[in-house]
């Protein structure tokens, strides 16, 4: 009896830490399989769902998973032996925290709506749409197959009934919240709020260390191979090639729906990437500077600086329209609001002495509006944590 106690105290102590994480279960999506709605592999696509209570239960936030993109054939047959590639090797639970947490404390305008994080296996921010699958590497192009069918699940479950609703991402994935964002308001009730919230998604069409543009011809391969550019904003792909589209500073003039863009000035995936992608680094003289900025040279500082001022006439359609919100510290991180840490803690990131959470909030309720810009230099802002990737 005594073990058995002990056993059942055990439990008690991992359900309890569990609860304690906020760690929230998978749903595979096997329905979506039957219209073609897959991941790379072919698998189901899932995501994970923590239902709202009290006066958030018709509030609804539905938030798109970050990890890159695959650009060929190779890499994505990588790709899908992993999790961003196949729901197979997915964790079957995941912790909720910062935009997504339930707590109130921490969270305290959204920790009682339906919160939901779509999980991200297609490589192409939820933007790949190609029929035929070549039986010789048995790749899926189906991404944006997949955002739809899961959109239309959780219509299903409630969200047709939605009051507030905020469609949001990290990285890759906030990129498709700002590419899907006016599908996504057109989708749900005309009565209900409806906003979107980028997460260090605002990939500039930048130049590189070269005075190239390595990134448009990284996301140029991205688009022809998962045949994007049907699911691209026709407002943006009748004027421009498609590859450009990938560029929010191209979409967000011609979108309706309210946008708050979350970024890093030195945002530590655009530094790396960008800025200083190895394919152009080929001496490796960035290797260490655009890991960490105080490893740069005062030469590279001057150009990081720079890369800080093509952020900077970027985010021009931002502040063009009030109802849009703009959050930009000067740190060198990588997605700040999947963390409760970052995203509303003590020591989190602020600007004009406001929190994330503080901001985001204040914009989506209507109580104040938020455009706020850090301080030039990487250096300048104390509240800035070491290197922060939350995805």
């Amino acid at each position: 009896m005594g073990k058995l106690k002990h056993c059942w105290s055990s439990v008690l102590v991992l359900a309890m830490a569990v609860i304690g994480t906020g760690a929230v279960p998978i749903t595979y999506l096997q329905s979506a399989v039957a219209k073609g709605a897959v991941c790379l592999d072919g698998s189901a696509p899932a995501y994970h769902f923590d239902k709202g209570f009290g006066s958030g239960v018709n509030n609804w936030i539905v938030h798109m998973e970050g990890g890159g993109w695959c650009t060929d054939v190779a890499s994505c047959i990588k790709r899908k032996g992993t999790m961003k590639g196949s729901s197979k090797f997915m964790n079957k639970d995941f912790g909720f925290s910062g935009i997504l947490g339930g707590k109130q404390n921490t969270n305290p305008d959204f920790y009682n709506w339906n919160r939901i994080k779509v999980r991200y296996c297609d490589g192409s921010s939820f933007t790949s749409n190609v029929e035929a699958v070549n039986p010789a590497n048995k790749l899926f192009f189906r991404g944006a197959r997949v955002w739809r069918a899961v959109i239309d699940d959780l219509m299903a479950k409630g969200m047709k009934n939605a009051q507030n609703a905020i469609l949001s991402g990290c990285s890759a994935g906030a990129l498709a919240a700002i590419l899907h964002c006016d599908t996504f308001r057109a989708i749900l009730p005309r009565t209900a709020r409806v906003k979107c919230v980028s997460d260090a998604g605002y990939f500039i069409h930048g130049k590189d260390i070269s005075g190239g543009s390595y990134i448009q011809s990284y996301y140029s391969k991205v688009v022809a191979l998962h045949g994007s550019a049907k699911s691209l904003p026709v407002s943006c792909t009748s004027k421009m090639k498609p590859e450009l589209c990938f560029f929010p500073q191209y979409v967000v003039p011609s979108m309706r729906t309210p946008l708050f863009v979350i970024n890093a000035a030195f945002d530590s995936w655009q530094i790396k990437n960008v800025l200083a992608p190895t394919g152009v680094d080929k001496r490796k003289e960035w290797a260490n500077c655009k890991l960490d900025l105080k490893k740069c040279s005062a030469a590279q500082l001057k150009t990081v600086q720079g890369f800080r001022d093509q952020m900077m006439r970027a985010l021009s359609p931002i502040h063009s329209t009030p109802s849009r919100g703009l959050f930009l510290d000067s740190c060198h991180a990588h997605c700040q609001g999947g963390s409760a840490a970052s995203w509303s803690g003590a020591k989190g990131p602020q600007v004009a002495n406001t929190k994330i959470s503080k901001a985001v909030g204040n914009w989506f309720y209507g109580r104040s509006a938020f455009q706020k810009i850090d301080c030039p230099s990487p250096i300048c802002n104390p509240t800035c944590p070491a290197i922060s990737t939350d995805e």
